[in-house]
């Protein structure tokens, strides 16, 4: 489990861990992909893992060359496992 800050950077509010779903844009197609993350539960600010961060760039990467084989196609839209 990743360790998050105590608190919020932007207001000081409280962080809860929780699983939400991010959408990635690469030129003009996307991908829906589901993440744990720590969410401000009084602004809703996102915090992220760099991990999380890297896999985000690496799926956007992926999107703007067309390298989405292994990715699930739902129109135009792709879900990664």
């Amino acid at each position: 489990m990743m360790e998050w800050p105590s608190k919020c950077a932007v207001c000081g509010g409280k962080l809860k861990e929780k699983r939400v779903q991010k959408v990635l844009w690469g030129g003009h197609d996307s991908a829906v992909i589901k993440v744990k993350t720590a969410v401000c539960l009084k602004c809703g600010e996102h915090f992220y893992a760099p991990e999380t961060i890297e896999t985000f760039e690496e799926i956007r990467k992926k999107l703007k060359a067309h390298r989405v084989k292994e990715y699930k196609q739902i129109g135009k839209t792709y879900a990664v496992a």
